[in-house]
């Protein structure tokens, strides 16, 4: 793949069964088994990328479905990669050495999707990819707890959105069906999951976590979990 910039505009939108991937990793033998990897297994690596600067610049022209990150980029850390393209329809996944607590918070509080070590096999990786690109959180085992015990956390400090009046629908803005899902999120539970909980199709759970962002004017999954935590879903039995 040629290290050049992508032509300035250029849109590499796929499906959620075709994502197009951007790769960025200051390692070029790990980048390069990466992006070979990933290739040889059928998704499109539109662009790769060496540091946080060209990650920005390359996400920017290329406006990938999923970028696979690591966090220790020279120039711009991952975390500070994922606040600079936070208003870009991609979908962030962390794939770092590191598993240690700090970094994996900081990445998903900055926008990451979710959040693998590089341990993870290549089969992995990629059912991550497919899975990032479809909307899900995906976590190397032992993560996802640790990141949905912090968005508790958050929760319940002071600033939180206070509880609605007694006997007040919870979230005027949204129907039963999206304040169904949303509890069901603020639980841990993957799209696939409350898919199969609900008797809904994939497509129609991202259609509500989509329509559910756009009313609460939140971003990102992060921001959605926080609100429905704050208002006390996770506790409510279903509708």
């Amino acid at each position: 793949m040629s290290e050049q910039d992508p032509t300035p505009g250029t849109v590499a939108r796929g499906s959620a069964d075709d994502p197009s991937v951007l790769v960025a990793d200051d390692h070029p033998l790990w980048l390069s088994a990466l992006e070979r990897d990933l290739t040889g297994r059928g998704l499109r690596v539109v662009a790769t990328a060496a540091d946080g600067p060209t990650t920005v610049r390359r996400a920017r022209a290329t406006r990938p479905d999923v970028l696979v990150l690591d966090l220790n980029l020279p120039g711009m850390r991952g975390d500070e990669v994922c606040r600079a393209i936070g208003d870009l329809p991609t979908r962030v996944l962390i794939l770092s050495a590191s598993g240690e607590q700090h970094d994996v918070l900081a990445a998903i509080k900055a926008g990451a999707t979710g959040y693998l070590v590089k341990s993870a096999s290549a089969e992995e990786i990629v059912a991550a990819v497919l899975a990032t690109a479809r909307g899900e959180a995906v976590f190397t085992p032992g993560l996802a707890g640790l990141v949905l015990g912090e968005f508790r956390r958050m929760a319940s400090e002071p600033e939180a959105e206070p509880e609605p009046a007694k006997g007040a629908r919870p979230i005027p803005e949204l129907t039963d069906r999206e304040t169904e899902v949303l509890r069901l999120v603020a639980t841990g539970m993957s799209y696939k999951e409350i898919a199969a909980e609900l008797f809904l199709s994939h497509r129609t759970v991202q259609n509500h976590v989509q329509n559910t962002l756009g009313k609460l004017h939140l971003h990102n999954r992060v921001e959605l979990v926080r609100f429905a935590l704050a208002r006390g879903l996770e506790d409510e039995p279903g509708a």
